[in-house]
């Protein structure tokens, strides 16, 4: 499984306004979004603010490039061999597995959760199009090999996205002594597996 992260870093230089981008996640990850301004963000990034209101008019500008680069590094863009349902689903855990550890996502889930909110109830961002259009494509070579089910592969990628939502997100408020996550997990992966495949494989 290759990361998006390790694609992007071996197909190209740096970008200069990564380091901009590192400064603000520093920022975020000491302070919390709501105290993280763009000055403090030039101020640890050793440049000046109009460097910063150059490149990003507002906060929510930067966060959602932000957002963009630290999500869009965890989903897988290559695959080993032909994407069976049951590959799909094993991606589909990997990427939320990396999603709950990784220390940005954790934070703002913490400490400004509402940060979340618009990309759940109001519209998709950028990373879950990245998301549902590498599931689309390999749904797609699934189906063309005769290991996903027939279907509109954008339709399936988005209702496993939706499907994902909770278990990336609310995983913890249904684990208690009863209850826990690697069992949820098991389930979801069921759930993705028979939703993708073949009729006579269910």
């Amino acid at each position: 499984m290759t990361s998006q992260r390790h694609k992007d870093e071996g197909s190209r230089g740096r970008d200069p306004r990564d380091a901009y981008l590192d400064a603000a996640r520093a920022c975020i990850l000491d302070v919390g979004w709501r105290r993280t301004t763009l000055t403090e963000v030039a101020r640890r990034a050793g440049v000046s603010r109009m460097t910063i209101y150059r490149a990003w008019s507002d906060m929510p500008t930067l966060l959602g490039d932000l957002m963009t680069r630290e999500w869009g590094h965890l989903v897988p863009t290559e695959h080993g061999g032909v994407p069976t349902a049951a590959r799909i689903a094993d991606e589909v855990l990997a990427t939320i597995a990396a999603l709950r550890d990784n220390e940005l996502f954790v934070r703002i889930i913490e400490v400004d959760p509402e940060l979340i909110l618009p990309y759940l109830l109001a519209r998709r961002g950028r990373s879950q199009e990245l998301i549902i259009g590498v599931l689309a494509s390999a749904i797609r070579a699934g189906q063309s090999a005769g290991e996903v089910r027939a279907g509109d592969p954008v339709v399936m990628a988005r209702a496993v996205v939706l499907a994902a939502h909770g278990f990336a997100l609310s995983v913890h408020t249904m684990v208690d002594e009863r209850v826990q996550a690697p069992a949820l997990d098991d389930e979801l992966h069921q759930l993705v597996t028979r939703m993708l495949a073949p009729q006579a494989a269910r």
